[in-house]
């Protein structure tokens, strides 16, 4: 079954249809064949037995009633008797000679009867003929007349033994073809129910290769109508003109599916596009109002305030040289500060903000801080955003120095690693619990501002983390810090030299 399957599968539609005609035409064939043999059965056979019945017994009707008449024939002189004595004795010759002598179709015995028969009454009919013609001359002896009798009797026992061997073999006959009579119903159902089953088979292979194909192709089209071009692909046996239409339909739902999705992700590539651009522009707007908020929201007032107390005690107790650099450190701030419009700035200038910056809060604080800078790449040639240190630095001294009473040490690391520029900015102060880190990472992460508040560090954190990743894709912001121990800003970029 599994090799007619497979063999059916490999057929074109055309053949397809062809055999299934041929099917139909050898079960209305068979059909027809086996009505043919059930007339022969019926009519011929059956008719036969009884032709051979019919025909003996009109011998032995034939030969009495020549008997009958013959007498009547020689002892009358009516014409009519005569005329009447010629057609019995035709009808005779006709019932005798009327059963074909053959050997296949009577069988032995009954064609040695009939033979032996038709012999006797070729005697007979010789020797009444001259009987007759004596007796009415006249000149017959009547031993010559009861002769013709005695021989009329013997072809009546002929005739008689014929027609017992014809019914014996009619019997017979009727006897073989009972069983098989009896057996056409069944026969007929057991044929009905091969064509049947026949039929069904060959309609179920049709309905597979060729319905079952077609219905899904319209689902699927029904699907892909609706937009959907990522359905599983229409899986068919069929080896012919199907098969081949159901492939390339797989394929075009593949390369349409494709094609919408991809124009589909340069849509949101776009609106992505479109986003950072209106971030971007969103970032050179809050660039330009930084230098004047800077003051303002960046600087506490009171650094402002012992900044000068600090510069004032110096005048009177040094020469003012140290005045003088801490006044120039401060107005190097300032003009950083308030002139700066571009977004990125060479590190070297970010971190000469950011010793100057530290220089004086050394000065304020005195031995209670130390800054150090370990930077091991190029400062000239390398790029980096501007307004990034100093506001971390600011939130190291106020939140982790200063209420640390014997201070600490701030710090600035830069080193890379690949084709990332890696930066550290910490301090050994007082840190942070778990609580407030874990406030602040969502608030990063959540792209909100932390603002400058005695529990929360943060000024312009948010801002500095927001602008980081807007300008370097694939660049992190991450806060690490631990109580008593201190806290460390880590900033990854992409490394950017300034001919970039």
């Amino acid at each position: 079954m599994k090799k007619i399957r497979t063999f059916w599968e490999t057929l074109t539609i055309k053949n397809k249809i062809k055999y299934f005609t041929v099917s139909v035409f050898i079960a209305i064939l068979a059909a027809i064949l086996f009505d043919a043999w059930i007339v022969k059965l019926f009519m011929m056979d059956f008719n036969d037995i009884m032709e051979d019945n019919a025909g003996s017994g009109m011998i032995v009707n034939a030969i009495d009633k020549e008997t009958e008449v013959f007498d009547a024939y020689v002892h009358g002189s009516d014409p009519e008797d005569s005329a009447e004595w010629d057609e019995v004795v035709k009808s005779t010759h006709d019932a005798i000679y009327g059963v074909p002598l053959s050997y296949n179709h009577l069988g032995p015995e009954r064609y040695a009867i009939l033979q032996s028969l038709q012999t006797a009454y070729e005697t007979y009919c010789s020797y009444r003929n001259q009987v007759i013609t004596d007796y009415q001359s006249e000149s017959i002896y009547i031993d010559k007349l009861y002769d013709v009798y005695s021989m009329q009797s013997y072809l009546a026992l002929y005739a008689q033994r014929f027609v017992d061997a014809t019914m014996s073999e009619g019997n017979a006959s009727y006897l073989e073809l009972t069983p098989l009579v009896l057996s056409v119903p069944f026969l007929v159902a057991a044929l009905g129910i091969v064509l049947f089953i026949l039929i069904i088979q060959i309609s179920k292979m049709m309905n597979r290769s060729i319905t079952e194909p077609v219905l899904k192709l319209a689902s699927s089209s029904r699907k892909i109508a609706a937009n959907d071009f990522f359905i599983e692909d229409v899986e068919v046996q069929n080896q012919d003109e199907i098969g081949d239409l159901v492939t390339a339909f797989n394929k075009m739902k593949f390369a349409t599916g494709e094609y919408i999705k991809a124009l589909e992700e340069k849509r949101e590539a776009l609106d992505q596009l479109h986003a950072q651009e209106l971030e971007t522009l969103e970032i050179e707007k809050q660039l330009e109002t930084m230098n004047l908020e800077l003051l303002k929201s960046q600087i506490n007032p009171h650094f402002l305030f012992n900044t000068l107390n600090v510069i004032a005690g110096m005048a009177n107790l040094e020469d003012a040289a140290t005045t003088e650099q801490m006044i120039e450190a401060l107005s190097s701030l300032f003009r950083y500060n308030l002139k700066t419009q571009a977004k990125e700035a060479l590190l070297s200038q970010e971190l000469k903000v950011s010793r100057d910056y530290m220089y004086l809060q050394k000065m304020r604080f005195g031995g209670r801080v130390e800054f150090e800078v370990d930077c091991q790449v190029d400062e000239n040639s390398v790029i980096v955003p501007t307004f990034t240190f100093q506001p971390i630095l600011e939130n190291a001294i106020i939140h982790g120095i200063s209420p640390k009473v014997e201070g600490g040490k701030v710090f600035i690391r830069i080193w890379q690693q690949e084709d990332m520029l890696l930066i550290d900015v910490g301090d050994t102060g007082v840190g942070m619990d778990k609580e407030t880190l874990d406030s602040i990472r969502k608030q990063l992460a959540g792209g909100e501002d932390i603002a400058l508040d005695a529990d929360i560090v943060g000024i312009g954190l948010g801002n500095i983390n927001r602008r980081i990743r807007a300008m370097y894709p694939g660049s992190s912001f991450e806060i690490e810090s631990k109580q008593n121990e201190g806290t460390i800003v880590k900033i990854k970029l992409p490394i950017k030299g300034a001919g970039d």
